[in-house]
């Protein structure tokens, strides 16, 4: 069984930068996909981001691409992501995720996190 911690998330202006993290713990770390997801109040989660175990592959939903970056530090066990130029429309709960492979992440089986509240305010 896999533990997903996140950390990082905040209140932070429109334009702003905030910078999420993971540690995952409990089974080997690299040889998995990880990810993000995130939800918005009344809406429903999600996909933000993907990497694959290697990190060499990334995915990202179309509204954060150009402006989150995803990366991972096997070594550490951690998944990290980059959030630059938000927009109130990027607040919501984020969620670790992580599972076998990028195609079983992206539709959200896997194993998830608790989640951290990013607030980005106009």
């Amino acid at each position: 069984q896999v533990q997903l911690v996140e950390s990082g998330g905040g209140l932070v202006q429109a334009g702003g930068s905030l910078r999420l993290s993971c540690a995952a713990s409990g089974r080997t770390f690299g040889s998995y996909a990880m990810g993000w997801f995130r939800q918005a109040p009344g809406k429903e989660r999600e996909f933000v981001t993907a990497i694959s175990w290697s990190g060499s592959t990334t995915y990202y939903a179309d509204s954060v691409k150009g402006r989150f970056t995803i990366s991972r530090d096997n070594t550490k066990n951690t998944v990290n992501l980059q959030m630059n130029s938000l927009k109130p429309e990027d607040t919501a709960v984020y969620y670790c995720v992580t599972a076998p492979n990028i195609a079983r992440l992206s539709n959200g089986f896997g194993s998830w996190g608790q989640g951290t509240q990013v607030t980005v305010s106009s």
